[in-house]
């Protein structure tokens, strides 16, 4: 049983122009922690990601929504979770706040992600482990389908797992060679040109064969020639990214994107507004075949099926930090199953919760174990860090989400 609930507001400056893009040029990584304390001594910890200021509202917002799950217990409120998800982000007060994006879906996730964190700890198991371990009634059970009925029905997200079990010994594979990783931190948006270049060298060499790079400047020449740089460096066969971090207007993308295709980006991310779904569908339509990644800014499944109904995505980045925790993720990694398109997660959580949701992705669902983003500048103030050695992630094995902090 749920007795006590705990909210924290960690905040870590990392400076030296570590996590720096074209809006975000001096970044606080932060964390909206809720903590559930259950009456056998375990502690269930969820995190949300901000960049600082606003952190402390998260917080209060989180109390308000973890309140009701006290006297309750785990495995009860998980038999059931969509239903109290749903339950949870159309209370009538926060829902104004939205609904289901800004302040109270950040804090949404943060208790949601507490949850699957305290239930699997309460199996005694790797929050990987317990996904495969739930039948996909239970999967779909702990998950708010509405406003996706018009394209994925509570029936279809069970047929659909139901579909994969068959074949998930073929994948298997994956727990014992590891998924494979990407690496962000080559290119900060902060970093001079012969930072990029030696850090696109330690990558290689620390065994990563995709890596990306910020772009967004105010003179594309810049990022033009930082292009350049990266590619050279990596070479014709590595996977590069360019990530603009929204920076661009749509006339702005059309003419930077068209330049950005010398180096043969493996995806543009990005390029404009998240919010602006129809300019994202102009841009994918004016530079095809390379293709647009979305999601770091997208706050919930409505938006990510209209991004998947227009076309425009070639590869969906929501953040389990970002939407309301693992049950929304979960959501929209079934939806973009149905449409065939991949999920690459962005990682503002620094890989702890997203590796285990890649894992069951890929071997629970069938999404193409691609790769998924590491940065690595917060990892001391974990208690198990994830393991990346050669480029590749290690499977956990610790009970949980990996999510408890120091």
């Amino acid at each position: 049983m749920i007795k006590n609930i705990t909210t924290r507001d960690a905040r870590f400056p990392i400076g030296s122009g570590h996590g720096s893009d074209a809006i975000h040029k001096d970044p606080v990584y932060s964390y909206a922690v809720t903590e559930l304390h259950d009456d056998s001594g375990l502690t269930g910890t969820g995190l949300a990601f901000t960049l600082g200021e606003g952190n402390d509202l998260v917080c209060r917002a989180a109390e308000f929504y973890a309140a009701s799950l006290k006297g309750r217990d785990i495995e009860e409120v998980m038999a059931d979770f969509g239903t109290i998800q749903h339950g949870m982000a159309d209370e009538q007060q926060f829902r104004w706040l939205g609904p289901h994006k800004g302040i109270v879906h950040l804090a949404l996730s943060s208790v949601t992600n507490a949850c699957w964190d305290l239930w699997a700890k309460k199996r005694g198991l790797p929050l990987w482990k317990l996904l495969l371990e739930l039948t996909p009634e239970q999967v779909v059970s702990t998950l708010d389908l509405s406003y996706l009925e018009d394209e994925l029905t509570a029936a279809q997200a069970v047929s659909l797992l139901r579909g994969e079990v068959a074949t998930r010994g073929s994948r298997m594979k994956v727990l014992k060679e590891g998924y494979p990783g990407y690496d962000t931190s080559v290119g900060w948006f902060n970093y001079s040109d012969e930072q990029v270049r030696e850090n696109c060298k330690k990558a290689i060499d620390a065994g990563f064969t995709a890596m990306k790079l910020k772009v967004g400047a105010k003179d594309s020449d810049r990022d033009i020639r930082r292009a350049h740089i990266v590619r050279d460096v990596a070479g014709p066969d590595a996977r590069v990214m360019v990530d603009a971090n929204q920076q661009w207007t749509l006339p702005q993308a059309l003419d930077v994107c068209a330049r950005l295709s010398a180096i043969n980006p493996f995806w543009i991310e990005e390029p404009t507004h998240p919010d602006d779904i129809l300019a994202h569908k102009t841009l994918a339509d004016a530079i095809a075949p390379l293709k647009l990644a979305l999601g770091e800014h997208v706050p919930n499944r409505v938006i990510f099926k209209n991004y998947l109904q227009t076309g425009c995505a070639g590869f969906i980045q929501v953040d389990a930090v970002r939407v309301a925790g693992v049950s929304e993720f979960l959501a929209v990694s079934l939806l973009s199953r149905k449409f065939g398109i991949p999920v690459v997660p962005h990682v503002g959580d620094m890989g702890q919760l997203h590796q285990h949701l890649v894992l069951f992705n890929h071997i629970g669902m069938g999404h193409e174990a691609l790769f998924l983003e590491h940065i690595p500048h917060l990892r001391e103030h974990f208690v198990h860090p994830v393991r990346v050695e050669a480029g590749v992630y290690h499977t956990p094995e610790e009970p949980g989400s990996g999510c408890d902090l120091k």
